[in-house]
């Protein structure tokens, strides 16, 4: 099996453990930057639009199998595929997002939060009851 990064994370969020749990959580504004040739791939990309960007969650401990969810010790442990932690075997983050702007092969998304650098491996539109 091969992944191969489209482009990567661009946000004010540098550091891990201060990033939030989840996007609901004060996740900002990020900029998801795609490699030059991905471009023809972004054509309908539009600001309103919502999507599932899937990343690679680089900075993750594969080793992880369980975990306290939340890091709340009074917690029981839970086996990582019950929760959403990024710590796990293949760390793929899943975060529904919406477009904010397009700017060429940069696209701004509200509530993203992965840190800087973030690989990002994937876009999908989000199915309504068009499909």
């Amino acid at each position: 099996m091969k992944l191969q990064p489209i482009g990567h994370v661009e946000s004010p969020l540098t550091d891990r453990s201060a990033a939030p749990g989840q996007a609901d959580e004060g996740a900002p504004e990020a900029w998801l930057v795609f490699a030059p040739e991905y471009e023809r791939a972004m054509r309908e990309l539009a600001p309103g639009q919502d999507v599932l960007v899937l990343t690679w969650l680089d900075r993750a401990d594969r080793s992880v199998l369980a975990v306290h969810p939340r890091e709340d010790l009074d917690r029981p442990e839970t086996g990582v595929f019950s929760t959403r932690s990024p710590d796990r075997p293949n760390p793929i983050g899943l975060h529904h997002v919406r477009i904010v702007a397009v700017d060429g092969v940069r696209v701004r998304v509200a509530h993203l939060e992965a840190v800087d650098g973030t690989p990002v491996v994937d876009v999908k539109p989000v199915l309504g009851a068009e499909r």
